[in-house]
């Protein structure tokens, strides 16, 4: 073989094979290896409030905005007791009598008749029940016996005639802790002929008895049920009531537990007897006593009486501020415990679910608030997974979106909240199926669109976004949102000085594009998409030259965490830049764009490795991955010795990851013969020999390939045989080669270059022997598929060492064996 038959062949510098026709899979590797790479990035820090508010300090809805409070002060004087009446436009005051005996009537005066006593005595108790019930109104319940033990209201139901109903004496005794005695009982006497004062105000006549009809078979079952109604309230409910009011007055410190304990037995009575909901007729006489007790500002109580007062569906005013007064206790972080112990949890979700944005805007508010507090508590994420409210969500979100103009500014309020919620959501590993099944990433995608001004809102999505991204289920979901890709740069170009949703977008959009051809393509044909991206870079690689900040004067007036955080978004721009430019449509026209290049080179010649080490590992990989499209109008190849004195900066840094980068970046530009000049000239094959003896075989493999195009030029040869290069990679070849055989090809690819000028230069006798021997045992295949440990890989490995190690070991064994004399 002649040399110049032999210098055609080994002049082939190290470029992938990027358009080969038919592709094995080792060749798809090592071209994802050798040239386009997708840098790593850590997602952006969200850092935690500490304080439990509507609106964090960060939020753009300002104060003078009228925007609702989240510190207020809530009493019994703010609830509306009479909540189960209609509302007539008049508040009746009480009438101020009292009761007098009736005297008998005549037929000229009807009016003052004395009623007949009926004679059934079931009749007798049907008649009082109505009395004793209109008696029962607050100001009265403290002259009630107060309640013994706890009684079975079935048991209250259901005495037969023969027997006796539970009486009064035995439903009363003193509260758990004891610390009041009941009232002094009234007597039967005195309670049969007081006259009570109805709803309205009027005084009921005792001719009304006289005006009674015979009852059909529905009009008995009513009245039976309301008979019913009423030995509960008699027996059981009026005493509990009575029993609250004493207790609350006691007001001792064992009394709050008493009367939580008196609470839960209200509840469950009502619930037994069927009465929660609107159906008890004395629910305002419930209602008033519980927002009395308010007023001991026990966080525990009050939310008792919160669940108590939903489960009789309070609405307008009470609703609102119940659900005040829940929010008010979530926003102390030592009453997530309270809640992980009751289920007022399913309440909040119940008015998410059933409650109108138009009526009911802002108890949704301060429902949606809480559950954002909570959502905070790990325990509580897992209850509120448990309990769906990420589908609770999702149709909440849909009625927002439908609200009217007139409620789009209470239902923007909600959305911030919500979207607040979602996030912290995002946060458990079980959430992510659900956020796809409910396909709560399209409806926020909605919620952008029709939001878009509003930064809060738009923020929190593109946390929920940055989060949800890293998983490919998600990646996949949003992927499928149609116009997701245009909608974020309209956002990024909108908000642009906004740095926490910049960032968040960018970082997500790089996730998008990290491993999809089909994301990449979309993303770059959107309108402006180029102009956008380019216009962020720059702005945010001058923020410290804006007026604002040179106002301040030297030295530079910013403090390093806003500095970090605007080179975050640089970080995650330029990841994004080099995710793109791997589309073999994308990356030509990057390749080609000024504007984009010149950024690039401005950043490495800005920024320090010390300072800014993942922003240059980040430039340096979009450079290699551009540097791949060397083309007549690439401006790359206008500035490959510019490029080359900016990333030595890279290669001689303490960072191995920066090290690693620069080192990919020769391998491309080191095409050139004036960038292999300048390699040369200042020395640096001497570092990139040096870096053979590091044990990652990544950081060989770079080196390697450097060393292949060096190679190519004779004077460069002779300064690496010199320095020891070729002893080197026969070290390398020896130590990495049978774990990596991608690796051991181009070990042996630069030592056939280094060789062309003659073998006995490059080794002596010694080392030509040791190689010799190390590639005829490496050559055969079953030494070489011995050292795969791991049998899924196996073929993989065969197809490596068969198309990147075989063919050039082949030859070099030719070469290095001594001529047969017989020959």
């Amino acid at each position: 073989m002649d040399s110049m038959e032999r210098k055609h062949e080994i002049c082939s510098p190290f470029i992938p094979r990027r358009n080969a026709l038919t592709k094995t899979s080792a060749e798809i590797v090592s071209e994802a290896r050798q040239s386009l790479r997708v840098p790593s990035t850590q997602r952006p820090f969200t850092p935690r409030d500490g304080h439990r508010q509507l609106f964090g300090q960060s939020s753009a809805r300002a104060v003078v905005d009228n925007r609702p409070p989240s510190t207020f002060s809530l009493h019994a004087q703010n609830f509306d007791a009479p909540d189960s009446r209609p509302g007539s436009g008049t508040r009746l005051s009480p009438l101020d009598h009292k009761p007098k005996l009736p005297v008998p009537c005549d037929a000229e005066d009807p009016s003052r008749a004395l009623p007949k006593p009926p004679t059934d005595p079931l009749e007798t108790k049907r008649g009082l029940a109505g009395v004793r019930a209109r008696l029962l109104r607050a100001g009265s319940l403290t002259t009630l016996p107060p309640v013994e033990g706890k009684t079975d209201v079935k048991q209250g139901l259901n005495a037969g005639p023969g027997q006796k109903q539970p009486s009064a004496k035995r439903l009363s005794s003193s509260d758990h802790s004891g610390h009041h005695k009941p009232g002094p009982r009234r007597a039967a006497s005195e309670s049969r002929i007081k006259q009570p004062v109805d709803d309205s105000g009027a005084k009921p006549t005792a001719c009304r008895a006289e005006q009674r009809t015979e009852l059909g078979p529905e009009e008995n079952t009513t009245r039976t049920e309301e008979d019913a109604g009423a030995v509960v309230w008699n027996n059981v409910i009026a005493p509990l009531l009575q029993q609250l009011e004493s207790v609350a007055a006691g007001s001792s410190a064992g009394s709050l537990d008493c009367l939580c304990d008196l609470c839960d037995s209200l509840h469950r009575t009502l619930a037994e007897a069927d009465l929660l909901g609107r159906r008890c007729k004395r629910r305002s006489g419930i209602l008033r006593t519980l927002f009395r007790l308010i007023d001991l500002n026990s966080a525990q109580l009050n939310l008792q009486i919160a669940k108590l007062c939903l489960s009789l569906c309070v609405s307008g005013k009470n609703l609102l501020n119940i659900c005040k007064l829940v929010f008010q206790i979530s926003r102390s972080e030592s009453n997530d415990v309270l809640f992980q112990n009751s289920s007022i949890i399913d309440s909040l979700l119940g008015i998410l679910s059933s409650e109108d944005v138009s009526d009911c805007g802002e108890a949704l508010l301060y429902s949606v608030g809480a559950l954002k507090f909570l959502s905070g508590n790990s325990a509580i994420l897992r209850l509120l997974l448990d309990k769906n409210c990420i589908g609770i969500a999702q149709k909440l979100i849909r009625r927002l979106c439908r609200a009217e103009d007139s409620n789009s500014t209470i239902a923007g309020h909600i959305l911030v909240q919500l979207t607040a919620t979602l996030r912290n959501l995002a946060d458990h590993p079980d959430s992510r199926p659900l956020f796809v099944s409910f396909y709560i990433l399209s409806e926020l995608c909605d919620v952008l669109h029709l939001h878009r001004k509003d930064q809060d809102i738009c923020t929190n999505i593109s946390r929920i976004y940055s989060k949800l991204s890293s998983y490919s289920e998600c990646r996949l979901a949003l992927a499928q949102t149609p116009d997701c890709y245009q909608l974020f740069l309209d956002l990024l170009s909108k908000h642009h000085q906004k740095q926490d949703l910049v960032v968040r977008l960018l970082f997500t959009l790089g996730n998008l594009t990290a491993k999809s051809d089909e994301a990449r393509q979309q993303l770059f044909q959107c309108t402006g998409c180029m102009d956008t991206l380019l216009k962020l870079y720059d702005g945010y690689q001058r923020r410290e030259n804006t007026p604002e900040m040179l106002q301040r004067g030297p030295p530079s007036p910013r403090m390093p965490s806003t500095l970090q955080e605007d080179e975050d978004v640089l970080v995650k721009l330029v990841r994004l830049l080099a995710n793109m430019c791997i589309h073999s449509t994308v990356g030509p026209a990057l390749a080609t764009n000024t504007t984009c290049i010149q950024l690039l080179m401005e950043t490495l010649e800005l920024r320090s490795v010390q300072e800014s080490e993942e922003l240059l590992v980040n430039v340096a990989a979009t450079i290699n991955n551009l540097s791949f499209y060397q083309e007549g109008n690439s401006v790359l190849t206008h500035n490959q010795l510019t490029l080359s004195k900016l990333v030595l900066k890279l290669l001689l840094s303490s960072s191995m990851d920066a090290v690693l980068e620069a080192t990919r970046v020769y391998g491309n530009l080191s095409q050139s013969k004036d960038v292999r000049d300048y390699i040369m000239q200042n020395k640096v094959h001497q570092f990139l020999v040096m870096l053979l003896d590091s044990k990652s075989t990544e950081m060989c493999f770079s080196a390697c390939g450097v060393l292949t195009n060096l190679a190519l030029d004779p004077p460069s040869r002779v300064k690496l045989s010199l320095g020891g290069a070729a002893a080197k990679l026969v070290d390398c070849l020896k130590d990495l080669g049978p774990g990596d055989w991608q690796l051991a090809g181009q070990v042996c690819q630069a030592l056939w270059n280094m060789m062309s000028g003659g073998s006995e230069m490059l080794l002596d006798s010694e080392e030509r022997a040791s190689l010799l021997e190390i590639l005829i045992t490496y050559s055969d295949d079953d030494e070489a598929l011995r050292w795969i440990k791991n049998e899924d890989m196996r073929d993989y490995h065969k197809a490596c060492w068969e198309l990147e190690f075989l063919p050039v070991a082949s030859k070099l064994i030719k070469t290095l064996k001594p001529p047969d004399p017989t020959a």
